[in-house]
This record gives structure tokens, sequence and C-alpha cells, in this order.
């Protein structure tokens, strides 16, 4: 059975793993599912139709699963699922999705959301990534595997944020960052590749300089995005090692609705 102290509140109808630990002063609503060895430290909020998963841990007035700050929300059944191995630091804000997109809000596993983070309604986060202290994303954003966004960082609603990419403290994010790519600024521009991340990851001198020829291609080559594409296949299929990494790339820059992020001089 679940170890719930006994100034906590827990609906009847909520569904926690034998092995669950909620401490004092937390709220689980009658939707939530919680999964085994996750443990609420105190004073968290989970409410809304929530699934979490395996050995998160939740800290001091989180607030899980709240209603969306959106004025088109009229309280209808959205979701929120969280994965495991998750860490959720003090005051941050986790919203369900809406009906105006899919309904639900994901984030993946092992990833750090520090204090004071807000993760909009309808929002899609990856596994293993880094939210920084006050950092805001706004509704519908996606942030891919392993991106750090720096604190006090706010991410217009509808961007991306590509895998392995690293945006800069105090950053205004309204157009995509591509994975891999350093950014930073109001707005953000970009200033080079994540090399201390791939570094990290494990990729070898020669991976490194294909990364840094798609670069070039994308941001210093004056290319337009359809021939930037038609260049990058070129080092796809010189770089079969890393052709998952550059196709992603690729697509991304491809896919991109609001428009990648750009040098201000552009």
């Amino acid at each position: 059975m679940a170890k719930i102290h006994h100034f906590s509140l827990v609906d009847p109808s909520a569904e926690l793993a034998d092995d669950v630990v909620v401490g004092p002063f937390c709220v689980i609503g009658p939707k939530v599912k919680i999964g085994a060895g996750t443990e609420l430290i105190s004073h968290v909020n989970i409410l809304g139709n929530t699934q979490i998963g395996e050995r998160n841990r939740i800290f001091p007035n989180a607030s899980v699963g709240c209603e969306p700050q959106d004025k088109k929300y009229k309280g209808e059944d959205t979701r929120l699922i969280i994965g495991d191995d998750n860490v959720i630091r003090e005051h941050v804000t986790i919203a369900t999705g809406t009906v105006q997109d899919h309904g639900i809000t994901v984030v993946g596993n092992r990833n750090l959301f520090m204090a004071n983070v807000h993760i909009a309604h309808d929002c899609i986060i990856g596994d293993d990534t880094i939210l920084a202290n006050n950092v805001g994303l706004a509704g519908h954003s996606i942030v891919a595997n392993r991106a750090i966004i720096g604190g006090q960082a706010g991410v217009h609603q509808f961007c991306r944020i590509g895998e392995g990419a690293m945006v800069g403290g105090g950053s205004i994010l309204v157009m995509d960052v591509p994975p891999f790519v350093i950014c930073n600024g109001n707005p953000a521009e970009p200033h080079g590749l994540n090399i201390v991340g791939l570094r990290r990851a494990g990729y070898d001198l020669k991976a490194l300089n294909a990364f840094k020829a798609a670069y070039k291609v994308i941001y210093r080559d004056g290319l337009r995005i359809a021939e930037a594409v038609q260049a990058l296949d070129v080092i796809i299929a010189n770089n079969p090692q890393v052709s998952r990494e550059l196709k992603l790339m690729r697509d991304f820059i491809a896919s991109s609705e609001r428009g990648i992020i750009r040098p201000k001089n552009d």
C-alpha cells in the first residue's frame, strides 16, 4: 500500500502504486495515476487526468496536471502523461492539454525541471532534457531529447527546440532552434554548434566535422532552405555514421513552420 502522510488528501479513485510515497500536505485528484517508486516530497498538487510513471521525484509546491492557462479551455477532460525518472523541482507547473490541439501534454523520461519552470498546455518534452530555473514554455512547444534551456528563457507558443540544442539563459525564442545548435539573445540567434554536448555524447572528430559542415550549409553559405536541404543530402550520404543525426537537422529545417532562428544580419 502507498505510504500517504496523514496530512495529505488523496481521492479514493486515484490509482497509486504500492510503494508511492506521498509526503505531507499533498492533494491528489480522482483521475490521477502514479507509478511505482514515485515520491511527492510535500505540498504537491496533482490534479486533472494525469498519469505519472515510475521513480519520479516531485518537490514542494509543484502543480502537476493543472488546468491550461488558456481562455479557450472550458473544462474539457484533457490529459497529461509523464514518464519515468523525472525530477520536478519546487513551484513547477505542468498543465494538461487542450482540445484545440491533441488534448494532451507529454513529458518523457529522465528530465530535470528546476524551480519555477512552467510547461504550458499541449507541450511535448522528450527525454534527458534540462529546463533551468524560471524557464517558461508557452503552449504547443516541443522540446526534443537532450535539449538544454538556460534559466529565465522564454519560448513562444508552437516553437520547437531540436535534439541536443542549447538555449542560453534569458533568451527569448520566437522561432525554431535546429538540432545541436546553440543560441542566445532576444530574439535568440544561433552561435554555432553544441560541441561540448556532442563530445560528451561520444561523437568523434569525423562526426563533429560532419556536424560543422551541416551547420555551415544551414547558416553560412547563404542558401535558401530548399537549397540547404539538397546540400545536406550530400553530407548525409558521405557520413553514414551520423546519418540519423544529420537527417534530424535536414528534416527539422525542412518542416519548420515558424522558420528557424537566424543571425540578426540575415
